[in-house]
């Protein structure tokens, strides 16, 4: 018997995947598919992803019990999903921006965990609303500016900046390899865990390779992959790699030591239309409330100087 008791963590204003939901449900993926065709199931899409909310599901389940099924029309009580705004990056302050803006809005803001680059590519062909960027382009030293031209071809958009963070090796307790430098990475006796391709940190240990001219055959651990800061920071502290590359704060809630490298630039891009005027003014409202940077100077870790500055701007 399915317990509606038995729900990890989630609330009612998260979702599961559809294999997340076939689990709940026992049931098979292809099952909770034909759910969804059907119109019993409710479900939006989140780039090429299929989502479940935990209150449609919840709600399919009792009704399963008594019955009663319904149309996923009439099931699904929440606001037109099509019509939802979608916030795609890691980092925990843009939660907090989705809050805010979701406040202020009277919105629906959804969360995609997808990597700078990855996001990027995907609001050129059509998904997602609001992009968070942080690609260092080792050509210009410069933060986001260079990969949006080239990928947002013909495309009026503007960047925000969101905040300044450090980011720098994750090692473990006391250093004992005594890793501090970019060029420490080939050595023989030090292992990585590196990020996913399309994330923003994967590009930027890429580019500095490039830049020391490092080939990554002679990196250990180049291919060994977690998808997350707090990932690669606890395979550090697990004792399964040296070091890892990640986010100031990251490094202050697990068993790591952190060295600092480079101070980055955290970038909002939206397009520019008819549609997202209203999304481009009440952002830049939100990040210069002095509520919004209370709540993000309250996790420590970042620079707000240029919160809500305009980076740039293309007519």
């Amino acid at each position: 018997m399915i317990n509606l008791r038995d729900w990890g963590n989630k609330t009612l204003n998260e979702s599961y995947t559809a294999e997340e939901a076939a689990k709940k449900l026992k049931i098979s993926k292809l099952t909770v598919y034909e759910l969804i065709k059907r119109g019993e199931l409710p479900s939006y899409r989140i780039g090429r992803q299929v989502r479940i909310d935990v209150e449609d599901l919840q709600k399919y389940i009792e009704q399963s019990k008594t019955g009663s099924l319904k149309n996923s029309a009439q099931l699904s009580k929440k606001h037109n999903l099509t019509n939802a705004i979608v916030i795609s990056g890691q980092d925990m302050a843009l939660d907090i921006l989705g809050k805010y803006m979701e406040s202020s809005m009277g919105e629906r803001m959804l969360r995609a965990y997808d990597g700078s680059l990855t996001s990027l590519i995907r609001l050129y062909n059509g998904e997602g609303n609001i992009v968070s960027l942080h690609l260092f382009d080792g050509d210009t030293k410069e933060y986001n500016i260079p990969y949006t031209k080239r990928i947002l071809t013909n495309s009026q958009y503007i960047i925000l900046n969101l905040l300044l963070r450090n980011v720098g090796f994750y090692v473990q307790k006391g250093n004992p390899k005594n890793i501090k430098a970019w060029e420490d990475l080939c050595r023989e006796d030090v292992k990585i865990v590196n990020r996913e391709i399309g994330a923003g940190i994967r590009v930027l240990l890429d580019e500095q390779l490039r830049i020391h001219n490092i080939h990554r055959t002679k990196i250990k651990g180049y291919d060994y992959e977690e998808s997350s800061h707090f990932s690669i920071a606890t395979s550090v502290a697990m004792d399964k790699a040296d070091v890892g590359i990640g986010i100031e704060n990251i490094a202050n809630i697990t068993k790591v030591e952190f060295v600092p490298l480079i101070n980055e630039q955290y970038d909002l891009i939206i397009l520019k239309n008819e549609h997202t005027v209203k999304i481009i003014n009440e952002i830049k409202e939100v990040l210069h409330s002095t509520d919004f940077k209370q709540e993000l100077e309250s996790i420590g870790g970042y620079d707000l100087t240029l919160t809500g500055n305009t980076i740039y701007e293309s007519f």
